[in-house]
């Protein structure tokens, strides 16, 4: 078994600006730092996955990006072939989900599953004690329980814990987020200029990695045709009203695209793919107070063993909205929220704060009752 050295870390260079600075500043703090780029997208020639274009986060131009930073600060660089693992855990589960009526946050899948479980295990081989990136939000130690904590970014509008919630301790204890301690992206791309890095002025990216022209319909349908099937479109008493051309173009809450008119604004408010339907109704339908989430995991204790109020968050873009939190069977628990939530989506990510640390989440299932 190899030994652990505390003084190395690994990091996941992308070829932005964050990346490239928190490589930059764990460097000055000391550690001796491995920069690696991540390559994920499948070659041009492969059929099912022909997606390895010269932009986004793992295009060519990218590492170039993160080779000229990592040659700039001196530390080695490489670029490892997650393209597989990447293929089966993330990409795959996304078009299931989405073809079984859900709409999934694969950059959540992606972090448990590669960022910090495949890169983590690669930090490990290589005798590094830590996997780091360029997130905003900040790693620590709770002393009285010495469980490992995820605390909210000091630049609010950057935070990005949301994404962590499904993080085991032994994953936490390894990772170092040096840009949490930062007040706003202006900070961090000044650093990066006074470095004269060449991409202190890149522009963020803004899509899933792996579409980055954003149509999702697109996307699954050349890879999975067959389970694009059209269907109904009806009311909440079941009446038709008009065709579909196939689930996987809805989410809950949609009004723009649905290509039906029926005199007055319609908005998705349920999917039923064991059916084929998508329910349409008014803005208010859209609007629940409770939900069920599975898959829960929780930060600062193991287990949730009676209800608890917290702030929770229905989707990345949210604000935390009060709410107590019920256990249940199964992993399981059920969320109530003091107000009700617009858009409540099965297969988004349903997270939990006490103030400014992240308390856990799950996956939702369903809301209502």
């Amino acid at each position: 078994m190899i030994a652990l050295d505390r003084n190395k870390v690994v990091i996941g260079m992308s070829g932005g600006v964050d990346s490239s600075v928190a490589a930059y500043l764990l460097k000055k703090q000391g550690y001796e730092v491995i920069g690696i780029t991540m390559k994920v997208w499948q070659d041009d020639n492969d059929k099912d996955y022909d997606n390895d274009k010269d932009d986004g986060c793992c295009g060519l131009s990218a590492v170039d990006d993160a080779r000229r930073v990592a040659n700039k600060l001196g530390i080695p660089f490489y670029v490892m072939n997650f393209k597989s693992i990447f293929k089966e855990t993330v990409i795959d589960n996304f078009i299931d989900e989405y073809i079984n009526g859900r709409t999934p946050n694969p950059c959540i899948v992606c972090n448990k599953r590669i960022k910090f479980g495949e890169l983590l295990r690669k930090a490990h081989s290589l005798g590094a004690y830590y996997v780091a990136t360029g997130h905003y939000a900040k790693i620590i130690k709770d002393d009285k329980t010495s469980r490992y904590l995820i605390k909210k970014s000091s630049a609010e509008s950057k935070d990005q814990t949301y994404m962590f919630y499904n993080l085991t301790q032994d994953q936490i204890k390894h990772i170092l987020m040096p840009l949490g301690e930062y007040s706003s992206k202006e900070e961090i791309r000044n650093i990066a200029k006074e470095m004269e890095f060449d991409v202190a002025n890149k522009p963020d990216s803004q899509e899933i990695c792996f579409i980055p022209d954003n149509d999702y319909g697109k996307f699954i349908s050349e890879r999975n045709a067959s389970c694009i099937i059209p269907g109904d479109f009806i009311d909440t008493e079941g009446n038709v009203l008009g065709k579909h051309k196939g689930i996987i173009h809805y989410t809950i809450g949609q009004r723009k695209g649905l290509g039906i008119s029926l005199g007055k604004p319609a908005y998705v408010i349920d999917i039923r793919p064991e059916k084929n339907q998508v329910v349409l109704g008014d803005n208010a339908d859209v609007f629940s107070q409770k939900l069920i989430a599975k898959d829960v995991n929780f930060i600062p204790f193991e287990k949730l063993e009676a209800p608890i109020e917290i702030k929770a968050k229905i989707r990345y873009s949210a604000k935390p909205a009060e709410a107590t939190i019920y256990p249940l069977k199964e992993n399981m628990v059920k969320v109530e929220f003091n107000k009700p939530q617009r858009a409540i989506t099965p297969g988004q990510a349903v997270v939990f704060y006490d103030g400014d640390i992240l308390v856990g989440g799950g996956t939702i299932v369903k809301s209502g009752e």
